[in-house]
């Protein structure tokens, strides 16, 4: 009890920095256990959306259970025991075992079909027989209302069966309501009455409660009341049951990713349920949701992968920062540790005490940082881009067993680092203690270890190796999977960071000494005092000026990845599409109806089937004013294109893509990256814009059929023949067009690679329609800034324009900033932004107030020997530049070189043939203003703390400090 009080005793006495040590832990411990917590939350969100799109475009519940038993040769009392079985089972352990809220239990049971005719009518119609199934729904009067007649009872009536019926099955009786029917023969037991009392649908449109949505499978069904069913049809055997089916409506807005396992198991022990009693060939078993959730597994791997990604750099700095302020602990008690070992004390009784305090430490941070990492989790699903925050759905975030795992390590790992300080010092003696006190220059491990050169290799060697691997994905038109992606390009820019830092503080005594011999002749004693300060003990600053340099480089890279990410994205959907609003409308024509569909042929359809023969199709041109009018409209241009045109030249033929367009109205209109071309994209257009002709091609084409400027080209598409072009010039990238062969294009093993890339052409729009043929064309727009959506639809609507699809750019790439993976960069990078400036800030702060704390006799005495307190500042000034000056130079040339190198590593997490436009890396002039602002006002406000402390200092205080 004793040693826990001297603990408390020195923490309380070392309080800010054991404060200091403990923020540090906290934050690492919290950014650790983000991992697991925001993994669960985004992909369990994007699970949700997944299964509501699949809900809206397939028109079926996703998270239903369907389980179907059909009976073969099974006795009827066996029949009804394995209904009762299934029963059981279904409507008890099987609906619950998934743990999602049940919202429908429905028991759907059919008899066999049977042959019935009509108690009244004429002869023909009598002999015209109706074939039904008798059926039953749990719980059907409470989804259904009647659109004609009356419930039926739950007994029969005089003998007759009163039954529902659709409209379809009304129809298919051939009867109206309360026309009795009657049934005998083989496949009833005895003689079957029933007529129908009433006409129903479907009470919601969007009620889960039906399987079938539209209906259609009950046409041929007679429905009545359940237990009336069960007693005389499944117990009474009136007609033998041939199914039952078992259908299993769950809240899938409920699912998390933790719940998906138990989903899974719920519904093959529900199939394997069914399968045990009837057998696999007699069982129908469906589950729309297995298909969606079968690749959520595979997403929170890579997603959990592309976060360690981030959050190495942002580890490694906290890492750095709680190891340099535990060393800041041991170094003022070195001397203490030292008297210690001196009078006898083991090792393992000092290391023990710090131990002790270490495991107090981490358990509160472990205790506090998962909570404050669920309030990061909230933190980084309201991320709308970096630095940007938007008030969205929150995300279904809790505290999980596996991040409390994660902070435990994490807190372990803090733990490691306190005693590492710890375990050194008590290497030395009293007389050891005092040597290193007289040797400040002694050389560091890592200069000694050549660490910072292996870093730099290893770093560099991971760029090569990332660059060959992306270029094959890229030429060879293969996803980021089809080849293994090596771990080592995730740490590299960590690696990088550190050893180049580590590298440029190798030369940094050089440089002192360059600053002492250019300015020997001139420097006042003040400076020479200085400079001889900081060369004397340049090892005692390394700690803080790495640190600097790790915290300024992450916030370089952490700023420029993320504006990257974001703004290669943006690029990428705006390229994609070509303008704000890209609108496709149908167009008069004379195509004759389809004979086996009731659809319309495609707006790019140029021939139509009809009586065996082919024919072109002759389009009428709408007036193009009205979309050009419409409201917020800032320009409006034609653009005819053609995916399956041919070109050929000689003997050279090959499919190309052809793009009609009038180039002045094209040029105000499209979005196109300036960095692109050699030359701006207008001045391609005014190129071709004065000849009819004139085209542009790919260099794609180019270079595959050796094409040049001023050849002759043929282009056409079938049935509209071909017509001369001459090429003016050749262009890399043009809006929407992806020079990249698609995805399982090419063959790995093929030498000629890039041979099936595809191929472009563009020209007048004029000329292609005249010379060739008149066909749809879409409408792209460009907005005015701030224009409004509702305005914009109202006004199409209004003018009843045949719109068939609209694009909508704004929208796209706020369905892609929604993406978990562009989510967590923005957040996570973001984080690490944050965290970068409040530890500098925290870390800097720190070691200069107690640094100048430990040197107030050294202080002292210069103000005895006759310096003025004016002098005294303008030393620490020239100090701070010397030291905080040249790390943070060093850190904003490290971070930047940094970003350059290996931010494009990023694009691996996405799919490398979509990447069109190229990656660039983008630094936001922004994000550099408040990065720097913040440093800025760091060592500003340091320098006036610490003028403050030095102008306070007496005298006679600190050389009676020295006596002491």
């Amino acid at each position: 009890m004793a040693l826990f009080v001297m603990i408390v005793r020195k923490m309380i006495q070392n309080k800010w920095l054991v404060f200091s040590l403990f923020l540090g832990m906290v934050i690492s411990v919290a950014l650790v256990s983000t991992m697991p917590i925001y993994s669960e939350a985004i992909l369990s969100r994007m699970l949700v959306k997944d299964l509501e799109t699949m809900q809206k475009e397939k028109n079926v519940y996703p998270a239903t259970l369907y389980a179907k038993a059909t009976f073969s040769n099974e006795a009827p009392e066996k029949r009804r025991q394995i209904v009762e079985s299934l029963d059981a089972y279904m409507l008890g352990e099987g609906a619950q075992s998934s743990t999602l809220p049940v919202v429908e239990s429905v028991v759907h049971r059919n008899t066999r079909s049977f042959d019935s005719v009509p108690e009244a009518g004429t002869e023909s119609d009598k002999k015209k027989t109706r074939s039904f199934r008798i059926s039953s729904m749990s719980d059907l009067e409470d989804h259904i209302k009647l659109t004609d007649g009356r419930m039926p009872a739950a007994e029969p009536v005089d003998g007759v069966y009163e039954v529902l019926v659709t409209e379809a099955g009304l129809n298919n009786l051939r009867a109206v309501l309360d026309s009795v029917f009657y049934s005998e023969g083989d496949k009833v037991s005895g003689e079957l009455r029933f007529k129908p009392v009433g006409v129903f649908e479907k009470l919601r449109d969007d009620d889960p409660y039906f399987y079938d949505p539209s209906l259609t499978g009950l046409g041929n069904t007679l429905l009545i009341d359940e237990e009336l069913f069960e007693r005389d049809f499944v117990q009474g055997a009136k007609v033998l049951v041939t199914n039952s089916v078992w259908y299993t409506v769950l809240d899938y807005s409920k699912m998390e990713l933790s719940q998906v396992d138990r989903f899974v198991a719920a519904s093959k022990n529900m199939e394997n349920q069914v399968k045990q009693r009837v057998g696999a060939f007699q069982t129908e078993f469906k589950a729309p949701a297995l298909a969606t959730i079968a690749s959520y597994e595979e997403r929170a791997a890579k997603l959990r992968t592309l976060m360690w990604s981030l959050y190495i750099p942002v580890l490694i700095m906290l890492g750095f920062y709680m190891f340099m302020v535990a060393n800041l602990i041991a170094s003022r008690q070195k001397n203490e540790i030292a008297v210690l070992r001196s009078r006898g004390a083991a090792r393992w009784q000092i290391v023990a005490s710090f131990a002790i305090e270490g495991i107090l430490l981490s358990a509160a941070a472990l205790a506090a940082g998962p909570a404050i990492g669920l309030f990061f989790t909230k933190l980084l699903g309201a991320s709308n881009g970096f630095l940007s925050f938007v008030s969205r759905a929150a995300l279904p975030a809790k505290l999980t067993r596996e991040a409390y795992v994660y902070g435990a390590i994490a807190a372990a790992a803090a733990f490691i680092l306190l005693l590492i300080p710890v375990l050194l010092a008590t290497r030395v003696s009293i007389v050891g203690h005092k040597q290193q006190l007289a040797r400040q220059t002694k050389t560091p491990l890592w200069h000694k270890l050549f660490l910072d050169v292996i870093f730099v290799a290893v770093a560099i060697y991971g760029l090569f190796n990332f660059r060959e691997r992306l270029d094959n994905l890229q030429s060879l038109g293969l996803n980021s999977t089809d080849l293994n992606l090596d771990p080592l390009q995730f740490v590299v820019p960590a690696l990088f960071i550190v050893g180049s830092g580590l590298l440029l503080l190798r030369l940094y005594p050089y440089l002192l000494s360059l600053i002492y011999w250019l300015g020997r002749r001139w420097w006042r004693p003040s400076m020479y005092a200085t400079l001889i300060q900081v060369s004397r003990s340049s090892s005692q600053y390394q700690f803080l000026m790495v640190f600097l340099i790790l915290t300024i480089a992450t916030g370089i890279f952490s700023a420029s990845a993320a504006r990257t990410i974001d703004g290669n994205t943006e690029d990428r959907i705006r390229y994609g599409n070509g303008a704000d609003i890209v609108l496709s409308s149908s167009w008069p024509n004379d195509a004759p109806p389809p004979a086996t569909s009731m659809s319309g042929p495609s707006s790019g359809d140029t021939t139509t089937s009809s009586l065996g023969g082919s024919r072109k199709i002759n389009y009428l041109e709408p007036a193009f004013e009205p979309y050009s009018t419409l409201p917020g409209v800032e320009h409006a241009a034609k653009v005819f294109k053609k995916k399956d045109a041919f070109f050929s030249m000689g003997d050279q033929s090959a499919s190309v893509t052809l793009i009609g367009i009038d180039t002045d109205d094209f040029g105000m209109t499209t979005w196109f990256r300036s960095s692109l071309l050699g030359y701006p994209l207008n001045d391609y257009l005014n190129l071709i814009a004065t000849d009819s002709k004139a085209v542009l091609i790919s260099r794609t084409l180019a270079e595959q059929k050796g094409v040049k400027v001023g050849d002759t080209i043929w282009v056409g598409w079938s049935d509209v023949g071909s017509a001369s072009f001459i090429v003016y010039g050749i262009l890399d990238y043009f809006p929407t067009f992806n020079p990249l062969p698609p995805v399982g294009s090419v063959d790995v093993g093929d030498a000629k690679a890039k041979a099936n890339a595809p191929m472009l052409i563009v020209g007048q729009l004029p000329r292609i329609q005249f010379q060739l043929s008149l066909e749809p064309y879409d409408v792209w727009l460009k907005m005015e800034p701030g224009y409004g959506v509702e305005e914009l639809y109202a006004a199409i609507e209004e003018r009843k324009l045949p719109i068939t699809k609209v694009v909508n750019t704004t929208l796209d790439w706020n369905k892609a900033k929604n993406d978990p993976f562009l989510m967590a960069i923005n957040g996570i990078l973001t984080l690490g932004f944050l965290i970068a400036i409040v530890v500098s800030f925290s870390g800097f702060l720190l070691y200069w107030v107690l640094s100048l704390r430990g040197r107030t006799l050294q202080n002292g005495i210069m103000r005895a020997i006759g310096l003025s307190v004016r002098q005294m500042v303008g030393m620490l000034i020239v100090e701070q530049l010397l030291t905080s000056g040249i790390a943070v130079a060093i850190g904003v040339l490290v971070g930047n070189l940094s970003s350059l190198l290996y931010v494009p590593n990023f694009q691996i997490a996405f799919n490398p043939s979509t990447m069109v436009p190229p990656f660039e890396v983008i630094f936001e002039a922004l994000d550099f203003a408040r990065l720097y602002s913040v440093v800025a006002v760091m060592l500003l406000v340091g320098l006036v703390i610490l003028g403050a402390m030095v102008s306070r200092t007496r005298i006679h205080q600190a050389l009676k400090l020295g006596e002491d």
